[in-house]
């Protein structure tokens, strides 16, 4: 499935909710979910700069796709990374780069965010397209 087709389903998801408790719900259920980084990928390296919590996330090409994994300190921001990296991750790295996040606007999540957390939000996508920009350069 390719990221808009994704974002699509995310936007669906979070337009059953009627209120933004049952959606921060969600997005903690979505925490739980989360593909858990390796413990020797928890490291300062990749600490995501910018955010309040701690935020993991480690990149790794398989074939010609970037898989992400990650963990947080925080459950709302571990449910926001998960998030991201259902968009992102197998995909291939020029996919990722060409993106756009509307998404997160349609969902109304930077608005329904601490002035922090949305800064951590901003932090985590221009992470994870720094991943795929490193290694689109790879690949090419």
């Amino acid at each position: 499935m390719g990221i808009k087709e994704i974002q699509e389903e995310i936007v669906d998801e979070f337009s059953m909710f009627e209120d933004w408790m049952q959606r921060y719900e969600y997005m903690i259920e979505l925490g739980k979910s989360l593909p858990l980084i390796d413990e020797k990928y928890k490291i300062d390296g990749n600490i995501i700069k910018g955010c309040q919590s701690k935020v993991w996330v480690h990149a790794e090409l398989e074939g010609d796709k970037l898989v992400f994994t990650a963990d947080s300190d925080a459950i709302i921001t571990k449910g926001i990374i998960a998030i991201l990296i259902r968009v992102f991750s197998n995909q291939k790295p020029q996919d990722i780069i060409d993106a756009d996040t509307e998404f997160i606007d349609e969902i109304g999540l930077k608005e329904h965010l601490s002035p922090t957390r949305a800064n951590g939000l901003v932090s985590m996508v221009k992470q994870l397209k720094m991943y795929a920009i490193a290694y689109q350069t790879q690949l090419n």
